[in-house]
């Protein structure tokens, strides 16, 4: 496996991209060669709309199982949840030192961020500055809006 191609994903992620894979593969992709058939057989595909359409369908259908195929293929799968330290897979809670506020967070892979879950990439600013680190350690985040410093509150 590539370096640069780890895709870090829970065991749930990886389920959800096989049902993508799945339906993409049994439902999307036959559906999208029978709309190739019946555009053929319109005629002159030259100036054919539908069959245009259908063919950028079919090219987006099989980029998308590509890219779910490699992403399985290089995934490593976050299992066994370090407390002791910052991880990938963790749950975070943080103090932002400057203003007493506090925010949980858990550390996923990039495919797997819901900031409205807070569900932060491992490669955010905020993780990569906390990553490796125990509670009680005071960290300063590097951000793009600036720098600010963190207590790490707990690791679960």
């Amino acid at each position: 496996m590539n370096e640069d191609k780890k895709v870090y994903l829970t065991e749930e992620g990886i389920e959800e991209l096989r049902k993508q894979l799945d339906e993409l593969k049994n439902v999307k992709r036959p559906e999208v060669i029978q709309a190739l058939k019946e555009a053929r057989a319109l005629g002159d595909l030259s100036e054919n709309a539908e069959y245009d359409a259908a063919r950028t369908e079919q090219a987006l259908v099989e980029g998308k199982i590509v890219e779910i195929e490699t992403m399985l293929e290089n995934a490593v799968v976050i299992t066994e949840k370090n407390t002791e330290a910052v991880d990938i897979g963790a749950n975070v809670k943080l103090k932002y030192v400057d203003d007493d506020e506090t925010d949980t967070f858990t550390i996923c892979g990039s495919k797997e961020v819901d900031p409205f879950n807070n569900k932060i990439s491992n490669e955010s600013p905020i993780a990569q500055a906390i990553m490796h680190h125990r509670v009680g350690d005071r960290v300063t985040v590097l951000s793009p809006n600036g720098q600010y410093d963190v207590e790490i509150l707990a690791i679960s």
